[in-house]
């Protein structure tokens, strides 16, 4: 298993534009076979702080996910609303199936 942990930071005033443009990515990748979690987080003190933790079955499943027209929909939609880039931390779950149980 692959995690990515991505944060977003967006504009003051546009948290609701990002919400709305996120949800089309999270509603496309929840159907994706190769994905397993999506979750879409927002810092309780920085209302346009966001991160979005993915758990997908391979490195292979993220990459297929990165082509998807809903990922290329909210990306395109992103770009001019954030602060500056997406950074992006990966992890790989050592113990998935002991966490499991």
């Amino acid at each position: 298993m692959l995690i990515q942990m991505v944060t977003i930071r967006v504009k003051p005033g546009h948290a609701d534009d990002f919400i709305e443009a996120f949800r089309i990515n999270y509603e496309g990748t929840r159907q994706e076979p190769g994905n397993l979690r999506f979750d879409v987080l927002r810092d309780p003190d920085d209302g346009n702080k966001f991160l979005i933790y993915e758990v997908f079955k391979s490195e292979a499943a993220l990459e297929e996910h990165r082509r998807t027209p809903h990922y290329q929909k909210c990306v395109s939609l992103l770009e001019p609303i954030q602060t500056g880039p997406r950074t992006k931390v990966f992890y790989n779950a050592e113990m998935a199936d002991f966490l499991a149980d």
